[in-house]
């Protein structure tokens, strides 16, 4: 009852913090961005200290984004069957040991481009399993009425501590001795990640499918194929997933391979800037990021939420067309804030389009579609990134990645119209003091398959009842 009370005097931003489980979820997230946002910082700067070339820096950030596709699928199945806390733990713990052996190789002097791409590659595995995890467990610990205040909550911590903390220690730790002490800091901060998981209680795992529990037990292979193939199914036969999708995987092939790949020569040759501009530029994306969270989080979600956040994600583009053209740092973190501003608030909507409207049972394989499908083109834009660079330059690659967007987001919502779909499934129309009844996605009952899925059947028979 204490509980219900301060969730009831807290803003609406800030709900879900009256939750006990949810605040060690949120301890063991920060220490998890936080390192990765160091990792950002130290691993591009110990490329350029090794005298690497964008060239160089492509196979980096290809073998994290090779390792996340790769096994993001299996994370989505793996997140439908195994407890969601032992997947984050045994992901945190796996990032620890990767972070520690950059920390070895990078102060004994034998750390090589090709050790921080398989180190690289290690962590992109790890977030594979960790991210549909995550996005599956969470309707789980809070009612279904806090999920857009818990995504505004992530997507504050995600740009201010990746982002922006992160980059910033890293650039300090870097400045004070080299890339490998911010590697051994963020493997100890790592235990902390661990320790927030371990001292979380575990629930159960939702298995509502078809005819699960009926005749002889399947082979794990072919269950998993099985349960693979119903998530893609769902996918193409959902309208307003299939299109955001396909809209994704056309936006990461355009901007990733820029952002991740050239931000950091272009930070370095146009300004003449070092490790700490670089941080500097990222922490305006992450600042930019946190505010536009905050603020779509303190917000009712809004009526046309697809219109919007197709719009925010192209139209969030649109500043990158600057970056190439400019000399001045000032500029370049004003188009950043932009961007992270409009891309975060967008992404804070989808986080709870896909919790409200996704059928618990499915939920854990189809965050990891969301993964896999739209990051598909990621390791291929990250690759041909720094040979682009080189042959066409900087300047005509970031035009490219900030105009095309726009466009793309146009013609997503003109080809799909998803107009009528957005007005006829409101994700708003969950009643403000839903606590896990008949329609709610939420707590342990339903992870465990006692309560009914928040679906868009759901929707449809309490419009019709009203």
């Amino acid at each position: 009852m204490a509980t219900t009370d301060a969730a009831t005097r807290l803003p609406r931003a800030l709900k879900p913090f009256a939750d006990g489980q949810y605040r060690l979820l949120v301890v063991a997230l920060t220490f998890s961005l936080f390192s990765g946002g160091c990792w950002l910082v130290a691993s591009v700067w110990q490329v350029v200290q090794l005298g690497g070339s964008p060239v160089d820096l492509s196979l980096v950030a290809v073998g994290a984004s090779f390792g996340l596709v790769l096994a993001v699928l299996f994370g989505g199945v793996a997140a439908d069957r195994i407890p969601q806390r032992r997947i984050l733990l045994a992901c945190e713990s796996l990032r620890g040991l990767a972070f520690a052996a950059a920390a070895v190789l990078a102060l004994t002097g034998t750390i090589e481009v090709w050790h921080l791409a398989v180190i690289a590659f290690v962590l992109g595995v790890a977030d594979g399993f960790f991210y549909p995890a995550y996005s599956a467990w969470l309707p789980a610990i809070i009612p279904a009425d806090e999920l857009l205040a818990a995504n505004g909550i992530e997507g504050v911590l995600r740009p201010a501590v990746m982002n922006a903390a992160g980059p910033a220690v890293a650039s300090a730790l870097i400045a004070l001795v080299a890339p490998g002490l911010a590697f051994l800091v963020i493997a100890v901060l790592q235990v902390g990640a661990a320790i927030s998981l371990y001292l979380m209680r575990t629930t159960p795992v939702r298995r509502d499918l078809d005819g699960e529990g009926d005749g002889e037990r399947r082979h794990l292979v072919v269950e998993t194929f099985l349960d693979l193939r119903s998530g893609f199914r769902y996918m193409v036969k959902t309208r307003w997933l299939f299109a955001t999708l396909m809209f994704s995987i056309l936006l990461i092939l355009v901007i990733m391979g820029p952002i991740e790949v050239l931000l950091p020569f272009a930070v370095k040759d146009q300004t003449g800037g070092g490790a700490g501009a670089f941080a500097l530029a990222l922490a305006a994306f992450g600042v930019g990021g946190a505010i536009g969270s905050l603020t779509v989080a303190s917000l009712k979600l809004p009526r046309r939420y697809l219109t919007l956040m197709i719009l925010g994600w192209g139209v969030g583009c649109a500043p990158l067309a600057v970056i190439g053209y400019t000399s001045q740092l000032w500029v370049m973190v004003i188009a950043l804030l932009i961007t992270g501003f409009l891309f975060s608030g967008a992404s804070v909507v989808w986080g709870t389009l896909l919790q409200r409207r996704v059928p618990p049972s499915m939920l854990g394989r189809v965050s990891s579609l969301d993964f896999f499908v739209s990051l598909a083109f990621m390791p291929i834009s990250m690759a041909i990134a720094g040979p682009i660079g080189e042959t066409i330059g900087i300047a005509p690659a970031f035009l490219f990645a900030g105009l095309v967007p726009v466009g793309l987001a146009l013609a997503t919502l003109l080809i799909a119209r998803l107009g009528p779909d957005e007005l006829a499934h409101p994700l708003d129309d969950l009643p403000p003091d839903a606590d896990g009844g008949d329609d709610a996605v939420t707590g342990a009952g339903a992870a465990a398959g006692f309560d009914a899925p928040s679906d868009e059947e759901a929707g449809r028979e309490r419009r019709a009842g009203g």
